[in-house]
């Protein structure tokens, strides 16, 4: 197998804000759940084969230390189970995080020149034109970092660009929002003064600060602290659907100040007016959040934050595949191509580099 570059009817490239395939397969391995990667699978929402199809050039591959990592991952995901929240320690979220790291080296290493993990936003815009998958690591909650930040510094060194200091729960350095609806994102205090010193060190090393899943006055504490755009990579517009998780207006405006970027997220609970777990959600109602995104940030704020393999998307995005159904409704919308091509991967190529330089 050899990389190859795409062809001119190849799909629009797509790179994405985030997803939890690392996550996926780390816990899938030993089990009867477990898929080859480089095989065109039936469960899940991103292989090779299927990214090829869909032109899924790459994004940030999150890596999330779940509250059990010893839990029974073949059950449905319960938002509101309160053991998905439990504080975790930092020694064994870290212990955890290497799994996922090392498992996007081992596909890099076993793709035969297909997937790399890129360091740079230049070897981004090489596997795109090239047609090689590439993967840059995020952290999603930061359980994994101590204080001190000697962590930080060693996976800053293997490739980590991009880090959300919290997930849904709490933290040493923070305070998540949780997945309520309706509710408001003003949950809670905001940054712990770790928290602030880990918003510098993360400016110091250049890395991406993710805002999805920090709660309304943490958002604010670190757009008074931060030097870089602000970014939230898979969060949609709480105008639209009521969830905590979700952005005011105020929150857009001030992330558009900033030149920064949201991520639309497919997840079905986060883009529905009612606020329902249902596959059958119409298309529209993402083009919707992404044509109110576009009015509120510009068209150089806006992208894609899929959440794939973390959530429930609609049918007729189900996978990676099918995001030229998503491009197609774009069209149908009005979106010229040159926004759609900033949505696809140019929007977040641009924040990476505006971020890492």
């Amino acid at each position: 197998m050899t990389a190859t570059s795409p062809s001119a009817s190849a799909p629009i490239p797509v790179f994405d804000g985030h997803n939890d395939t690392l996550l996926k397969r780390v816990v899938a391995r030993g089990t009867d759940r477990a898929t080859d990667f480089f095989q065109r699978a039936e469960t899940g929402h991103l292989d090779l084969p299927r990214a090829r199809e869909g032109g899924f050039a790459g994004g940030l591959f999150a890596m999330f230390v779940p509250s059990n990592i010893h839990q029974d991952f073949s059950k449905p995901y319960n938002p509101n189970d309160p053991q998905n929240y439990v504080e975790i320690g930092q020694a064994e979220a870290l212990g955890f995080t290497m799994k996922m790291a090392a498992e996007a080296y081992r596909l890099e290493r076993q793709s035969n020149c297909q997937i790399r993990v890129c360091r740079t936003v230049r070897e981004i815009r090489d596997c795109i034109e090239r047609g090689i998958l590439a993967i840059s690591l995020h952290i999603e909650g930061a359980e994994a970092i101590d204080t001190d930040f000697d962590a930080l510094e060693v996976l800053h060194g293997v490739g980590l660009r991009s880090l959300g200091p919290v997930w849904s729960r709490n933290n040493v350095f923070a305070h998540g929002v949780p997945m309520q609806f309706p509710a408001s994102p003003d949950i809670g205090p905001g940054l712990t003064d770790a928290g602030k010193a880990l918003v510098a060190a993360c400016n110091d090393l250049r890395i991406l600060i993710d805002l999805s899943h920090l709660n309304e006055k943490g958002f604010w504490d670190v757009a008074g602290l931060s030097d870089a755009p602000l970014v939230a990579s898979h969060s949609n517009v709480h105008a639209l659907c009521q969830n905590a998780r979700n952005l005011t207006d105020k929150q857009l405006d001030a992330i558009a100040e900033s030149k920064g970027l949201v991520g639309l997220n497919f997840h079905v609970a986060f883009l529905r007016e009612d606020g329902a777990y249902k596959r059958d959600t119409p298309v529209e109602v993402m083009v919707r959040h992404v044509a109110y995104l576009v009015e509120r940030l510009g068209e150089d704020g806006v992208a894609l934050g899929s959440d794939f393999d973390g959530c429930m998307t609609p049918s007729a995005v189900s996978d990676s595949a099918k995001l030229p159904a998503l491009i197609e409704a774009f069209r149908a919308a009005g979106f010229g191509d040159a926004l759609i091509v900033k949505i696809a991967y140019k929007n977040w190529l641009s924040v990476l580099e505006r971020t890492q330089n």
